[in-house]
């Protein structure tokens, strides 16, 4: 860790791996708004920097992990937001999502870079955002800080605002795409 700061409440440790440590289940990081709140607090609490990020991550893809890799660089415990499958047809149309929430969920928390995934049904972060009151708010760079949900409740706390890089050629909608007009004969 970073500066000596600990690791969030029950995380493990790099480099513990082979030494009788348990790894994290990923499904005990995905937890309630409530959970999450907590979680936080006790992490703000112990002086970590909370990194927050949302999206619907329906297909899970590098630009997505190189991303949620940036974001957690930039605090001590990273807390993804997600849109639920509702929030996710009304965003991106009647095909989507690919992936159940649940399901999306529980691949996000299985990536080290995420500490806690907590789904959401509202177009916006907006709610969770005022419930989690991370010290960063981070959103890829299709995003410009301007139009960043939540950044001013952010920024009047102190907090920070981050629109990082896009990767270029890392598309769920394209990778759907891709999908769908491949050659559907057996190989």
């Amino acid at each position: 860790m970073r500066s000596g700061r600990q690791a969030p409440q029950g995380a493990k440790r790099s480099g513990s791996a082979g030494r009788g440590a348990a790894p994290v289940r990923a499904a005990s990081k995905v937890k309630s708004l409530a959970g999450v709140v907590r979680a936080v607090r006790r992490a703000q609490a112990a002086g970590r920097r909370v990194v927050f990020t949302n999206g619907c991550f329906d297909l899970l893809h590098r630009g997505h992990t190189r991303y949620l890799e940036r974001a957690r660089a930039l605090g001590d415990a990273l807390v993804v937001g997600i849109n639920s499958d509702a929030s996710v047809r009304t965003l991106k149309g009647s095909g989507r999502p690919i992936v159940p929430a649940e399901q999306r969920a529980e691949v996000l928390a299985a990536l080290a870079a995420v500490d806690y995934v907590v789904v959401f049904d509202e177009l916006d972060p907006a709610r969770v955002i005022r419930a989690v009151r991370p010290d960063v708010l981070v959103k890829g760079g299709d995003w410009p800080v301007s139009q960043i949900v939540g950044a001013d409740f952010v920024r009047s706390m102190g907090g920070r605002v981050r629109s990082l890089p896009y990767v270029e050629g890392a598309s769920t909608s394209a990778l759907i795409g891709r999908v769908l007009t491949q050659d559907s004969t057996p190989r």
